[in-house]
C-alpha cells in the first residue's frame, strides 16, 4: 500500500503567515520555515510580534477565511487520492488549518495546537517534536510505503525518512542543501514525480 504525505502551506495552500503580514502590514511576520529552519525560534519570533502589535487569533482567522487553496491544488489532491492514501503533515495549527480543509475535500490533517487566552495567542503545543518525520516512520512501521512532498527546511526530515521524497517549488537554498531530492515546480510535474516514485517504491 502506498501512502502520500504532503506539507500544507506552500504545497496546497498559500503561506498563512505571509497572508497575515500582507493584511496587517507587519513585514516581520513574513518569515517562514523557508527563512528560519529552527521552528521554535521562528514561533517565538512570531508570538513576540503578535503580542507587540496586539494581534489576536480572531484577526488571523479573518485573514485565513479570505485565503483560497493554490490554483490546481484540489484537482491534484483528487488525482493523488485515486492512487495513494493521503495525509497532510503540517507545522501549522488546527486553529489555522482546519478552515482551509473544506476547500481541499477535508483530507486528514496532522498538525499542532495553539494556546489561546482571551483571543491572545500565548503559546503553542507541539503534537510531537519532528512530528512529520516521526509520522512517516510510524506509517512505515505499518508496512506502508511512503512518498512525501514538501517545500521547505522543516519538510526535509520527512522527505529523508520517506521511501521517496519530492521537493515542491522550494527556495534555491533548500535545493542547494538537499540536492538528492527531485524538484517539481507545478502540479503537472508533481503528478509525474509521484507516478515515478510509485513505480520505484510500490
Amino acid at each position: 500500500m502506498l501512502m502520500a504525505c504532503l506539507d500544507l502551506e506552500g504545497v496546497l495552500v498559500p503561506e498563512i503567515w505571509i497572508g497575515v503580514a500582507e493584511r496587517t502590514g507587519i513585514d516581520e511576520l513574513r518569515l517562514t520555515t523557508r527563512d528560519i529552519a529552527d521552528y521554535d525560534e521562528l514561533m517565538t519570533h512570531r508570538l513576540s510580534v503578535l503580542d507587540a502589535h496586539g494581534i489576536g487569533l480572531s484577526q488571523i482567522q479573518d485573514v485565513i477565511a479570505s485565503l483560497s487553496s493554490l490554483p490546481g491544488a484540489p484537482a491534484f489532491l483528487d488525482w493523488l487520492r485515486e492512487r495513494f492514501q493521503v495525509v497532510i503533515l503540517s507545522d501549522t495549527f488546527y486553529e489555522f488549518g482546519m478552515p482551509l480543509m473544506a476547500q481541499l475535500g477535508h483530507p486528514t490533517l496532522l498538525c499542532h495546537r495553539l494556546d489561546v487566552r482571551d483571543d491572545r495567542i500565548v503559546g503553542y503545543t507541539l503534537r510531537q517534536r519532528d512530528q512529520k518525520t516521526k509520522a512517516v516512520a510510524a506509517l512505515q512501521s505499518l508496512n506502508l510505503r511512503v512518498v512525501a512532498s514538501g517545500d521547505s527546511y522543516n519538510d526535509t526530515g520527512m522527505l529523508t525518512q520517506a521511501d521517496a521524497g519530492i521537493l515542491f517549488d522550494p527556495p534555491t537554498s533548500v535545493i542547494e542543501e538537499f540536492p538528492q531530492f527531485p524538484v517539481a515546480r507545478d502540479y503537472e510535474q508533481l503528478r509525474e514525480a509521484f507516478s515515478q516514485a510509485a513505480q520505484r517504491v510500490g
